[in-house]
């Protein structure tokens, strides 16, 4: 299958590698030429812009946010002259209303569109294990099964409507950003009685808690192994908001998420932005006067 791929960040180099290893014609496109360099060298063709990458018979796109999406798909003439019959599969996580956005304008290009976040780290993605969570027409999610299938371990329906992905996405990815900033708490109200941090979390996440979330996010809070950034606290900030504009549309109270988005804005103002959003957890050892 020839498929377009815009986008080789930390997640989308992994994922368009293995594209390439499945034996299909990747054709890459990214705003810095070394990942497309790297990506040449594995067998893909690059592309001179994105709009040449969207001369495929797939277009996916990974990209880190909404101004991101609009500027290379939406700006770089991608809907203007598509190929007949291209279905672009968009793997960001946007907000609802951009997600909504894209659909409508797809639509009038005569350009077949599916939402597909992606619940993994970039080492995940590299092994083609993520969750991938889908919406949009069932006929185009059947036809860019396969390739999702490469990329992911299992592929999860949310409806038909693009934007059901993104809500979901949005909605887990604040269940993360609780998770972190409940270990974070509970961690510095034990070590506050000199209980050690590592024996705490190891305890916690190997019984009460044994899921990969909490043992991914409590052995880097424990090992304060917050670099390199497997996903930047920024971005979860970013998340974090994005949750809570969703939320306000359909009038969902989130008090909680209201208060990461106070934390994740304290992180970022005390220099952590840059770092993995496991670093959240400095917010509340600094509060307690232990860092």
């Amino acid at each position: 299958m020839e498929v377009g791929f815009i986008g080789l960040g930390a997640m989308g180099a992994g994922i368009a590698a293995n594209l390439v290893r499945g034996g299909h014609r990747v054709k890459v496109w990214n705003r810095s030429p070394a990942p497309m360099d790297a990506l040449a060298g594995q067998g893909a063709t690059k592309a001179a812009s994105p709009a040449e990458a969207a001369q495929a018979e797939i277009l996916i796109s990974m990209l880190a946010d909404d101004a991101a999406v609009r500027q290379t798909i939406l700006d770089g003439g991608v809907l203007r002259a598509p190929s007949p019959g291209v279905v672009h599969v968009n793997m960001a996580t946007v907000s609802v209303e951009t997600a909504r956005d894209l659909a409508r304008l797809h639509a009038e290009a005569g350009v077949g569109y599916v939402a597909a976040p992606v619940l993994g780290r970039p080492d995940v993605a590299a092994a083609g294990k993520l969750n991938i969570l889908t919406a949009g027409p069932p006929d185009l999610i059947a036809r860019v099964q396969p390739l999702l299938e490469l990329m992911g371990s299992r592929i999860w329906r949310f409806g038909d409507r693009a934007e059901q992905a993104n809500a979901a996405k949005l909605a887990a990815n604040f269940m993360i950003a609780s998770a972190i900033e409940a270990m974070a708490e509970a961690a510095t109200l034990a070590e506050g009685h000199e209980v050690p941090t590592a024996a705490f979390l190891d305890m916690v996440t190997s019984t009460l808690f044994a899921a990969p979330v909490y043992k991914i996010y409590g052995e880097a809070i424990a090992q304060r192994r917050f670099e390199p950034p497997g996903f930047k606290l920024t971005l979860g900030l970013k998340d974090v908001r994005l949750a809570l504009e969703a939320a306000d549309r359909t009038h969902v109270p989130m008090p909680f998420a209201s208060v990461l988005k106070d934390n994740f804005l304290d992180a970022v103002a005390n220099g952590d932005g840059g770092r993995d959003w496991a670093a959240l957890a400095n917010v509340a050892a600094r509060r307690a006067g232990r860092r």
